[in-house]
């Protein structure tokens, strides 16, 4: 028995040996543990996507071809999740469940596969440039998950696209997740690039409501040189109606979901130093001697001196005298203004 064990804990040993360095590494180093976090993460999501394509061939084959990302989503947040130490707090999560909608989500780093894997609805898929389509695993994953892959440089093959996805939607009572910004935007403060019009078009043509969802900016969490743990918080907001909408309609709905969302995000994001810095209220300014009473302001310095002293009223200035000139402050107009300064 102590043979048999010695031969299954020796290997083991060896295996953890370079786990047990990096995370020595990564504790003295923070280079070296956004790197390590950063290859866990990139590992996890290569791994899924193997366990993605098999899940994908399993349910399509039980007919159940829009709930895979729903179930892929979900394995990879409870993996990847505690591997690097984020969660989520979801707010107005009972909105989705709404049936057949199309769902539309900030898009800041490819981080945002793990929120995707947090709050990702059943019988949804999700729409996607068409160059991810020939991705290696990835691509043939959302091919069996019904993805719908967009020609952003051919107009009429996009909008062909988005016609056969709203009648599917119709038909078949499934909902889209889309990011209406066509690209990631990850910046110090909280912001949205302006909105694509492809999701709210298909939104009106099949007649379903948009559900806003909006992940907290985490730039202080993930940016290039760092990848720390952390909750981030995300918030669905309620349901948009777009019955009775037309074309014309769509303009006006895509700017107002976006100041709407624009404002969330703002709302729940956590403020980063610089932020933090720019709020800082400013010091109220020195009153001017002009808005101090002349009679409380003009002293006459001999009435301090010792009897005897003959010092004529030229020879010493009064405080007020003084103050006007400006020549003997101490305080310049930029010891008022410091915290303006980095």
């Amino acid at each position: 028995m102590s043979l048999f064990m010695s031969y299954l804990i020796k290997p083991l040993a060896y295996l953890s040996l370079p786990a047990l360095v990096l995370r020595y590494l990564s504790d003295r180093s923070p280079i070296v543990k956004y790197y390590v976090r950063l290859t866990t993460y990139l590992s996890t999501l290569g791994v899924l996507s193997v366990w993605g394509v098999l899940v994908s061939i399993g349910m399509t084959a039980m007919g159940n071809r829009f709930d895979i990302n729903y179930v892929v989503a979900r394995s990879f947040y409870y993996v990847c999740g505690p591997l690097l130490g984020i969660d989520f707090v979801v707010e107005g999560e009972e909105h989705m469940s709404t049936p057949s909608a199309v769902y539309i989500g900030n898009h800041q780093t490819m981080l945002d596969i793990l929120y995707l894997g947090r709050i990702f609805p059943k019988q949804s898929s999700i729409m996607a440039k068409k160059e991810l389509k020939w991705s290696p695993l990835l691509g043939q994953y959302m091919a069996l998950s019904g993805a719908v892959f967009v020609d952003r440089r051919n107009s009429k093959d996009a909008l062909h696209a988005l016609a056969k996805a709203g009648e599917e939607m119709k038909s078949k009572g499934v909902s889209l997740w889309v990011f209406p910004e066509g690209t990631r935007s990850s910046s110090e403060k909280p912001d949205l690039l302006s909105f694509k019009k492809g999701a709210f078009h298909l939104a009106v043509q099949a007649g379903v409501p948009i559900v806003p969802v909006v992940c907290e900016n985490y730039w202080r969490l993930y940016r290039k040189g760092t990848l720390e743990e952390g909750t981030l918080k995300i918030k669905v907001l309620p349901p948009i109606p777009t019955k009775g909408l037309t074309a014309e309609d769509v303009t006006e709905l895509a700017e107002r979901t976006r100041e709407s969302m624009l404002e969330t995000l703002r709302e729940i994001s956590i403020p980063v130093l610089s932020d933090a810095r720019e709020s800082t209220p400013k010091p109220s300014t020195v009153p001017t001697p002009a808005s101090v009473p002349e009679s409380e302001s003009i002293v006459d310095v001999r009435e301090l001196l010792p009897q005897g002293k003959n010092t004529s009223r030229e020879e010493v200035p009064t405080v007020s005298q003084r103050s006007v000139a400006g020549s003997e402050s101490e305080a310049t107009d930029e010891d008022m203004v410091v915290v303006d300064h980095p």
